[in-house]
């Protein structure tokens, strides 16, 4: 089975993008980790740093609320992904199903930085 969302949910009182999977499980994901984790080119330091999960350091990086992490909107990507709008007008980044899977600290969350 495809790992496809059910719905997701952005709650902009908690700061968190909230989404349902297929298999039953939610990973919830606070708008500063995804702000950190942004899969462009430009915040991967370039077209050969991107990856199709994000690093599990990503975790570790201290996460602060600004201007840059307030979610403006949310739209579909094809049938594969969405794209995020931040608030200081940054929408290059185009979160897969798999990079959102990964982003959840329940299932992915290391005990140490590397």
């Amino acid at each position: 089975m495809a790992l496809k969302p059910t719905g997701i949910t952005a709650n902009r009182e908690t700061n968190e993008l909230s989404i349902t999977w297929n298999d039953n499980h939610t990973t919830v994901v606070p708008f500063a980790l995804l702000r950190e984790a942004c899969p462009c080119a430009q915040c991967q330091g370039g077209h050969e740093n991107m990856k199709k999960e994000p690093d599990p350091d990503i975790f570790f990086i201290p996460l602060i609320d600004s201007r840059e992490t307030q979610l403006v909107n949310i739209r579909a990507t094809g049938n594969y992904a969405i794209t995020v709008e931040w608030g200081d007008g940054h929408d290059y980044g185009i979160y897969t199903w798999q990079y959102l899977r990964a982003l959840d600290r329940e299932e992915n969350m290391p005990e140490s930085p590397a």
